[in-house]
């Protein structure tokens, strides 16, 4: 059953570093990782109306209201963020609940200036009956189906949530924190087995857009441990493009902040063991 309602972190009506072309973006609220070097931590959790923000708030744009839940007047919210600084829960207030129907206005008001969509989070697929209705929608809008619609995953998730969206979704972006698995779990709370079989699978679809590597220094940027990745990713698909980014410290919690960021020089070296292995389609930022 498609959802008619999915929980909402923001959204950007122009990007064009998230997929081809210039998308529309959808962040979703929850993620199932805890990742050290994550840049939008606020989207990791449901806000559980502790209260924390409600005080500091400038324009007194959040309250509690009758059921003891922190709501926003959003007439009155100017996005300072200072909610989201002060809340110890890896939340915001201003996540909301939206429907379907008001995202498809909001795509279809911008649908001339964009070439697809990419549903972030967070984590998408722990809304897959949401986005699976999103990309239905779009593929039976008459001005819409022209639209590319893609997902941005951490990748832990089952084949049968893929599966859900396999007949709709044009391509996945996952993001393989480390291939080796207590690396992984150190870096996000989690496993990589799902991750690994998600890769192998969308490939196998023909739906893997990209491979991203985020390297982290000290953690996963070993040049052995990386080359023993891209090897294991020349296996799965030669062709797959690959996408190497270097960690910056922009937006981390501040309990990681001392991780220093990765330098040009050494993911230079990084890329061309890559190479190396035989990925010719490699994107370094």
């Amino acid at each position: 059953m498609k959802a008619a309602q999915g929980h909402l972190n923001d959204v950007i009506r122009f990007s064009a570093v998230d997929g081809p072309g210039n998308r529309f973006v959808v962040f979703l609220q929850g993620c199932n990782f805890n990742c050290i070097a994550c840049h939008n931590p606020y989207t990791i959790n449901e806000c559980d109306s502790c209260g924390v923000c409600v005080e500091p708030c400038p324009e007194m744009a959040l309250w509690f209201d009758g059921h003891h839940r922190v709501v926003v007047d959003e007439d009155e919210c100017t996005n300072c963020d200072i909610c989201i600084q002060v809340c110890p829960s890896d939340s915001t207030p201003l996540s909301r609940m939206i429907r379907l129907d008001s995202l498809l206005k909001q795509i279809d008001e911008v649908s001339p200036f964009i070439s697809g969509i990419t549903v972030s989070g967070g984590e998408p697929t722990l809304q897959a009956d949401f986005v699976a209705g999103l990309f239905s929608s779009i593929k039976c809008h008459e001005r819409l189906d022209r639209l590319t619609t893609f997902v941005d995953s951490n990748g832990h998730a089952n084949r049968d949530i893929w599966d859900r969206l396999l007949p709709v979704m044009d391509g996945a972006m996952i993001d393989l924190k480390a291939l080796d698995l207590d690396t992984h779990v150190a870096m996000t709370g989690q496993p990589n087995h799902l991750v690994l079989d998600t890769i192998r699978y969308l490939a196998e679809w023909d739906r893997l857009y990209e491979v991203r590597l985020l390297m982290v220094p000290g953690r996963n940027d070993d040049p052995a441990v990386v080359e023993k990745t891209a090897r294991w990713l020349h296996d799965v698909d030669p062709s797959l493009r690959v996408k190497l980014i270097g960690f910056r410290q922009h937006g981390v919690r501040p309990q990681f902040a001392d991780i220093p960021e990765a330098t040009p020089e050494h993911l230079a070296e990084l890329a061309d063991i890559i190479r190396s292995v035989g990925i010719e389609e490699l994107v370094v930022v």
